[in-house]
């Protein structure tokens, strides 16, 4: 069972929930994302597993996930980095932001960044395939109606 902290719109742990609650009740919580580019600076990008309960199917970023009760955001990024592609490669901090939408949970996004080429070892359970992609082809992949994860959009769109 995944234990969240709950936090203010500042940030700020105000207490703790499952992620269950977190959703039920729609708490502000923290997550983490980790942008890996190549080389060429393509940016690598995760179509999810059909196993996971939001967006299966969908492009997302090559590494994300909640950051547990007590963790901070390197540390969970990290952990989840190890998890879903079975590597690691030095991580830097990229943003932080307010993630807000009607009827789901508040957000507080931290994203890093780190170059890496692969390969990868993906969790099957999490990631079906992980692929790099220049900009013109991610967004003509949006223009096409490819399935992106919602808040992957939200980065592309603020800072890309």
């Amino acid at each position: 069972m995944e234990i969240l902290d709950i936090v203010d719109l500042n940030d700020n742990v105000v207490g703790y929930a499952t992620k269950e609650d977190v959703y039920n009740k729609l708490l502000c919580h923290r997550v983490v994302y980790i942008l890996i580019f190549n080389e060429q600076g393509e940016m690598a990008l995760q179509l999810r597993s059909l196993k996971v309960l939001f967006c299966p199917r969908h492009w997302s970023t090559a590494v994300g996930g909640h950051v547990q009760c007590g963790e901070t955001f390197k540390e969970a990024a990290e952990r989840e980095y190890l998890e879903e592609l079975g590597v690691r490669s030095k991580i830097e901090f990229f943003s932080k932001d307010l993630y807000q939408v009607p009827n789901r949970p508040d957000k507080i996004i931290t994203t890093f960044k780190t170059q890496f080429n692969g390969p990868f070892k993906t969790d099957s359970a999490e990631v079906e395939r992980i692929d790099f992609f220049n900009w013109d082809k991610i967004k003509e992949m949006i223009k096409n109606g490819e399935k992106f994860h919602p808040e992957l959009l939200f980065l592309l769109n603020k800072y890309f």
